[in-house]
């Protein structure tokens, strides 16, 4: 089978796949960071079940990894900016993302206290593919707040979506 389609096709073709936006978080003997991320899923609600996918040569990657524990927190409609700072974007310091007043306090994992849902595990699995690893992580504790709109990032760009 010979592959056509190139990088910069497949780059621009996922821009226009519409998705949720979340920010991954972890602290622990590996360290504390956060990401954004575009690349989730739902796997299985048997035992409940998400996976992330990171890319590996991201510094935080191996956090993650190291740390085992993780949460997952589905951004909402007005939370476009923090997205950008998670993302890297707006070259705000680590340290200072969390100093903000924004977290809850978790177990040790930072929960962002106006998530529309946040989900806590421990990773049960990781699978390498390409330039990234899928995190496959099993949902411990859920906290869904109902009245929130919704973030998703499409065309290169985070944008509302309302209820």
């Amino acid at each position: 089978m010979t592959i056509t389609a190139t990088r910069a096709e497949f780059r621009d073709a996922m821009a226009h796949l519409a998705a949720a936006v979340s920010i991954l978080t972890t602290d622990g003997p590996g360290g504390r960071c956060g990401i954004t991320l575009s690349a989730v899923c739902s796997v299985t609600d048997s035992p409940p079940t998400v996976l992330a996918c990171v890319n590996r040569s991201s510094a935080m990657h191996d956090v993650f990894v190291s740390n085992g524990r993780v949460a997952l927190n589905v951004l909402g409609g007005d939370q476009a900016e923090l997205a950008r700072h998670f993302s890297g974007a707006t070259k705000v310091a680590m340290d200072e993302r969390f100093a903000w007043d924004i977290w809850a306090s978790a177990d040790p994992v930072p929960v962002l206290r106006d998530a529309p849902v946040t989900m806590t595990g421990t990773l049960s699995g990781r699978t390498p593919m390409g330039s990234h690893s899928v995190l496959f992580i099993r949902v411990e504790e859920i906290h869904v707040r109902g009245d929130a709109d919704g973030l998703v990032y499409h065309n290169r760009d985070f944008h509302r979506l309302g209820s």
